[in-house]
């Protein structure tokens, strides 16, 4: 008797010509976006997405990487010796989708409220909250934020702003918080150069941005 040949799943899809549809065809998927949100932050190893995916089956995150690979919103490379790994990374059209996950941030902050036993976090992840705050300020330069939960960086000038996870080579400004301030701060309760004052931000750094962030 002959093998059966295993025939790939059918792409599920709305079926609809609207173009909120279709964009929920390539990124409505469970754990989709949080995939782009890690990429953002720069290419990334397997191992280390799944290790930023605290939830997430080795299954799914393969199955998902493949499809946003498909639909043109990530590719896979092979780092250069020594290293020799493969990295996954954004394309343009993924990387587009930074401000979707900044809208979705602003509109997700007031759920943070109260941290739940359950919640396991990341220090890169109050970046996307920051974003657009620091944006905003029109000074451009590189932050670096400080938690106990880790280091990332913000990056601002021309084009879209951009984060990345760990420490940056030579920032402009450096702030050092804990992760409840990082909240206040990206939810626009609290003023970087309020928490300034009250001794709950700590802001070091001669540049342009450091000046601002401190109300100088």
């Amino acid at each position: 008797m002959s093998r059966l040949r295993r025939m790939p799943p059918r792409r599920r899809s709305y079926d609809q010509y609207c173009a909120a549809a279709r964009a929920l065809d390539a990124v409505g998927d469970r754990w989709t976006l949080l995939i782009v949100r890690e990429l953002l932050a720069g290419s990334r190893r397997y191992t280390d997405l799944h290790a930023d995916l605290p939830g997430v089956s080795t299954d799914v995150l393969a199955s998902r990487l493949k499809d946003m690979e498909r639909d043109g919103l990530a590719t896979r490379r092979k780092l250069p010796p020594p290293a020799a790994a493969f990295v996954y990374e954004l394309t343009e059209r993924g990387r587009g989708l930074l401000p979707v996950l900044d809208a979705l941030a602003t509109w997700g902050a007031p759920e943070l409220a109260e941290r739940r036993p359950t919640d396991a976090v990341r220090a890169h992840w109050f970046a996307l909250p920051l974003l657009s705050l620091f944006d905003q300020l029109g000074t451009p330069g590189t932050v670096e934020v400080r938690l106990d939960e880790g280091v990332f960086h913000i990056v601002l000038g021309d084009g879209a702003p951009v984060y990345g996870e760990g420490p940056a080579p030579a920032p402009d400004a450096r702030l050092v918080l804990d992760a409840d301030t990082c909240r206040a701060v990206g939810g626009g309760a609290l003023a970087v150069e309020d928490g300034v004052r009250d001794g709950r931000i700590e802001v070091s750094g001669e540049g342009g941005i450091a000046k601002v962030l401190r109300g100088e």
